[in-house]
Formats: structure tokens, sequence, C-alpha cells
């Protein structure tokens, strides 16, 4: 019962997420709510929130990693490059594109972590890494072309902030490696999110509400992206790693973009081809590909950190 309550939980919050961005579109292209607001609203709320549960079940121990040295300076780069950075690229790359595009390039991510360890470590490349990153270019080129090269499905604009949102989160989850080795889970990332709301704050002040036309409606989208696709689906998530090994997590992450995908076509009618379902199933296999990889290996993998 443990282990699939684990699986349940781990596929629940990958949904929350794919379905998140679809709405997350609907606010920033219908209702016209800028991206950079919504982003410090969801990363104030829900990390106050998160360190409020952490405060509950640690104690003491939340305060703690302000008074590490070793890691004062790296909790604040987490937070303002790994954190803000994931999150408002993310967010942009929607607003400029839509939620489906957005996420799969997200889901890149592995591509940038192996030419990073290729160029600065040094390590060595197997043929699972060759076949691993011709998946990723060739679902790429399918993704973004839809089978017909002199055309883009998105925007220029949708499309680097969507390959800035992947190598933001290889940072994101390279750079969080020895902070999880010293720190739990629920802290990190709740403190990554205060700080990452609270420069975003800096640049788009969350108390300057958009002079929109609220609604019922409105307000419950944006609390579906604040509560639901991100407290809700970081909880589910980070939960399930106490009932079910990282690597089952990963692979079941994949949900993500499946619901992104999904939810995009059937409420918001973003067209997809043949040829991006095939892109996209590229991408995704390119992704099940490093999770079967990661749990062969015995220190954390960029899918055991990967928390979107």
């Amino acid at each position: 019962m443990g282990r699939a309550k684990g699986l349940i939980m781990a596929s629940g919050g990958a949904l929350l997420w794919g379905v998140s961005g679809t709405v997350a579109q609907h606010l920033f292209q219908q209702v016209h709510i800028p991206a950079a607001w919504l982003v410090t609203l969801r990363l104030i709320i829900s990390g106050a929130v998160f360190l409020l549960l952490c405060l509950r079940r640690e104690g003491s121990k939340v305060w703690r990693i302000w008074q590490d040295g070793r890691f004062l300076g790296k909790m604040l780069i987490f937070g303002l490059l790994g954190m803000l950075g994931v999150q408002f690229t993310y967010f942009a790359s929607i607003e400029a594109g839509n939620a489906a595009i957005a996420t799969l390039l997200q889901y890149l991510a592995p591509l940038f972590i192996l030419l990073y360890t290729v160029i600065w470590k040094k390590t060595r490349l197997f043929a699972m890494d060759f076949i691993g990153a011709f998946l990723a270019l060739a679902g790429t080129y399918l993704l973004l072309t839809g089978g017909d090269p002199s055309q883009l499905t998105v925007s220029l604009r949708g499309f680097i902030w969507g390959i800035m949102s992947g190598i933001s989160l290889a940072f994101y989850t390279l750079y969080s490696g020895p902070l999880l080795k010293n720190y739990s889970i629920q802290v990190i990332m709740g403190w990554g999110m205060l700080i990452g709301g609270a420069g975003m704050n800096l640049i788009h002040p969350v108390w300057s509400v958009p002079a929109i036309n609220w609604s019922p409606s409105i307000i419950g989208s944006i609390l579906f992206v604040v509560l639901l696709g991100t407290l809700a689906a970081f909880y589910l998530y980070i939960g399930s790693l106490r009932y079910i090994e990282p690597h089952e997590a990963s692979l079941l992450s994949c949900t993500e973009p499946i619901s992104a995908i999904i939810s995009s076509v059937l409420w918001l009618s973003v067209p997809f081809n043949y040829f991006q379902i095939l892109g996209s199933g590229l991408i995704v296999l390119m992704t099940v590909m490093v999770s079967i990889k990661s749990a062969k290996r015995s220190e954390p993998s960029a899918q055991e950190t990967s928390f979107l």
C-alpha cells in the first residue's frame, strides 16, 4: 500500500505541474496577467507555506542554514539563479508560446547536464548518451517545426525562453546537489522559493496587482497555479520519495509534459500535429532513459533533484 501511495503521489504531483502550466497560459494570453507578477506571487506564497510546514516538522533546523557560512552564499545563488531562473524562464516561455512546448523544452535539461559533464567534468560518453542526445535533438526539431522546416510552431521568443528554461533547470539540478546532502529537500525548496520570490519582487512587486476585470474564475485559476500547481505538486512529489525510489518518481514525472499537452489541446485548442506528437514522444523517451540510467548510479542524478 505504501508503494502504491508513492506512485499515486508522484504521478499526481507531476499531473498538477503540467495542468498548472496550461492554466498559466490561459492567464497570460487570455486574461493578460503578467508572467513576472504570477511568478512573484507563486514563489512567495508557496515558499512561506512550505517553510511553515517545515518549521512545524523540523523546528529550529529550518533556520540553521543561515548560520552556516559554507552554504549561506550557495543558498542565495540557488534561490535567485536556480529556483527563480527555472520558474521565470518557464513561465516566460509559456507566455510567449504555449505550455505544452514550454514544458517539453524544459525537459531538455538532461541534455544540457550531459554537455556540462562532458565539457567540464571530462565524463566519458557511452552509447546510451549518444542515443539520448539524438532523441532530444530530433524530438525538439519535430516539436518546433511540426515537420515543416520552413516555419516554427512557436515564436522565436518562446523557443529561446524555453531553451533558457532547460538550461536553468540543468543549473538548478546540478547546483542543488551539495545543499541537498546537508539539508532536507523541504528546507531547501522552501527557502529557495522564498528567496526567488523576494528577488522577483524587486522587479515586479506582488502588490502591483494587474489592472484587469477580476472574476471568481480568474481568482480560482491563480489559486490553482499557486496552491495546487506549486505547493500541492511539490508536496506530493517530494512526499512520494518516502515510499518509492527517486528514479521511479522521476519516471512518473513524465506525466507532466503529457498532461500539459492534453490539457492545452483540449482546453485551449492548441494545435498539435502528428510530427509534434512524435517529437514529444522522443523527448519523453529521452527522459525515461536518463531516469533508468540514474537508477544504476549511487549519487543524486539530474532527475532525482528535478523539482519544478
